[in-house]
């Protein structure tokens, strides 16, 4: 289903029955829309889910149904406080998924959702911002005055919005774009848009509150949701350091590390993404990776084993529990400065 987990069926969702089934988080990671990266990270997967699992009990606390049943730990559903190892594979209900028809990069819609009825995979990620990074897609599309700072140019530095932010994107076309309201409102289908921004602000207040009692700020981040039987459910993973972007003493602790650490070793295959992208565009071709002619490289060994322990470390610190045996928050931040 993902480039990073693996997704088991154990009993597949019907027009009028969610199924059962799991996510088994694998220790690869990918950057730029590619997909599998040449590298896999150590006990990444389980960093991922054990913070997935938090943030969906978290979740379910304060009201918000999910799809999430809990971790799978020597065949049993627990849950995350009920596991003494470190969990690789989450329990979930199922929606359904229809096939989304396109020709070349025009999406069927309404196809999907004929198909779809009152139970499948709303066809969105809606995308929570509090801080606004240099390099965030959100500065070449609109100015600070219209998100509530002043003046209208961008600063040199990251800024702190004074409102979280809200915006759709597309989940399953080839290239994520971002929507306008009433174009979100269609491909939403039966599941309300009002209600999607509701359930990503509190998702969003949920993971920003747990961050800073961590130590950590949230920047940013994003949900996937179900519709089923007149109710939006909160769907994939929630809260981690592949979905959000969180900081730590103005360190970045997320995927967004390696990301950088490509920019600036491997610019040739960056900009041959960028350019593929492009011309997928002009050329209305839907899979732009077919267009690329440069290939990623492996990651040198040292970087491999910082990320392992960035993403331990800062799952312990999430957690507030020594779940994994990895170094302080405070030394894995201090080593992934000087990648």
């Amino acid at each position: 289903m993902t480039s990073v987990k693996e997704f088991r069926v154990s009993e597949a969702a019907t027009p009028d029955r969610l199924g059962r089934g799991a996510f088994v988080f694998t220790d690869d990671y990918s950057v730029f829309d590619w997909g599998k990266m040449p590298d896999a990270i150590p006990n990444k997967g389980a960093a991922l889910c054990a913070m997935g699992a938090k943030n969906f009990e978290l979740l379910e606390a304060a009201g918000v149904p999910t799809h999430y049943r809990g971790v799978v730990s020597g065949g049993d559903v627990r849950t995350l406080e009920r596991v003494g190892d470190p969990p690789r594979e989450m329990a979930i209900d199922l929606t359904r998924v229809p096939d989304l028809p396109h020709e070349g990069r025009t999406y069927d819609y309404d196809a999907f959702h004929a198909e779809a009825g009152e139970n499948y995979l709303i066809p969105l990620e809606i995308v929570f911002r509090n801080r606004v990074p240099v390099g965030s897609s959100l500065r070449s599309r609109t100015t600070p005055d219209a998100v509530g700072l002043e003046g209208e140019e961008w600063p040199d530095e990251a800024v702190d919005l004074p409102e979280p932010v809200v915006e759709f994107s597309t989940k399953f076309e080839e290239s994520d774009r971002y929507l306008s309201d009433e174009e979100a409102d269609r491909i939403a289908g039966l599941a309300d848009l009002e209600e999607l921004e509701r359930v990503a602000r509190t998702v969003n207040r949920v993971v920003t509150d747990r961050a800073a009692e961590a130590g950590l700020v949230h920047e940013d981040g994003k949900i996937e949701c179900l519709y089923f039987d007149g109710e939006v459910r909160v769907a994939d993973v929630v809260g981690t350091f592949d979905e959000n972007r969180f900081s730590f003493d103005g360190q970045q602790v997320s995927k967004e590390v390696v990301r950088q650490y490509h920019k600036r070793t491997q610019a040739e295959w960056v900009e041959a993404v960028e350019d593929a992208k492009e011309r997928a565009k002009a050329e209305d071709v839907a899979d732009w990776r077919t267009l690329c002619a440069v290939n990623p490289q492996p990651l040198p060994k040292h970087v491999v084993d910082a990320m392992r322990d960035l993403y331990t470390a800062g799952a312990n610190a999430y957690l507030d529990r020594n779940l994994f045996d990895a170094p302080t928050l405070e030394a894995a931040v201090e080593t992934v400065r000087d990648l």
